[in-house]
């Protein structure tokens, strides 16, 4: 049984969200505050987290980077629940190294399956840890260690960032549309938005190619979707 956190400073949320989740098989345990719940992560830690971005401080943002920055904490799946729906706000919480963005008012039966799909992707990509390396185009991906290098030079990407590129990169040559990778990537399936996918392309880009604006490595197929070029 999947245990997931959940906090929020508005208890009737909480509480909405966990039995929903309960009721659905998960095991719950809620939070009105941040640091509540980083003192019960320091005891016990969960598979998954659900946060509210506006809570008073530390705010749902700030506990992100906080648990992505800690080696214990930085592969658990993090769900922001916020009423910021604009474009720039969703693209903010996912650099802060969320796996998912739910937007206020929301379903329970939703919450679930985002739970649910960012599970199975954290699965994944603990198999996928269990690889060696993956090479091509003069970059070498060491899914152990989580580590990127173009030549000898260390590159630096977020969580998703990483993923995006060991799919493309393990699909050399092969065209990848947007809804596959956001299926695959995010696991968001039907709930997800394909600018996502650009958006986090493009930062791929400026980070490994040697001209962001020609890239060489991730290529787009107009109206299709992106490949990785290693040759």
């Amino acid at each position: 049984m999947a245990l997931v956190y959940v906090a929020d400073d508005e208890e009737n949320i909480c509480k909405l969200v966990a039995f929903g989740l309960r009721d659905e098989g998960f095991e719950t345990a809620t939070f009105t505050d941040g640091n509540a719940l980083l003192e019960a992560m320091e005891k016990r830690k969960p598979d998954a987290v659900i946060l509210d971005w506006m809570m008073p401080p530390p705010d749902g943002l700030t506990i992100c980077r906080t648990l992505r920055g800690r080696e214990d904490t930085k592969y658990i799946p993090i769900l922001l629940l916020t009423a910021r729906g604009a474009e720039v706000d969703k693209v903010l919480g996912l650099e802060m190294g969320a796996d998912d963005y739910i937007v206020k008012p929301f379903g329970v039966k939703e919450v679930c399956a985002r739970v649910r799909a960012v599970l199975r992707r954290t699965e994944s990509r603990a198999q996928a840890r269990q690889e060696e390396k993956i090479t091509g185009g003069g970059i070498t991906v060491d899914i152990v260690s989580h580590t990127v290098f173009k030549g000898d030079r260390a590159v630096e990407l977020t969580a998703k960032e990483f993923d995006l590129l060991v799919m493309l990169m393990r699909n050399a040559g092969r065209v990848l549309t947007r809804d596959t990778l956001l299926d695959r990537v995010w696991g968001v399936e039907y709930f997800g938005d394909t600018r996502t996918v650009d958006v986090h392309m493009r930062y791929l880009r400026q980070k490994i190619e040697d001209n962001p604006d020609t890239p060489r490595l991730l290529q787009t197929v107009r109206g299709v979707g992106y490949k990785f070029v290693g040759e």
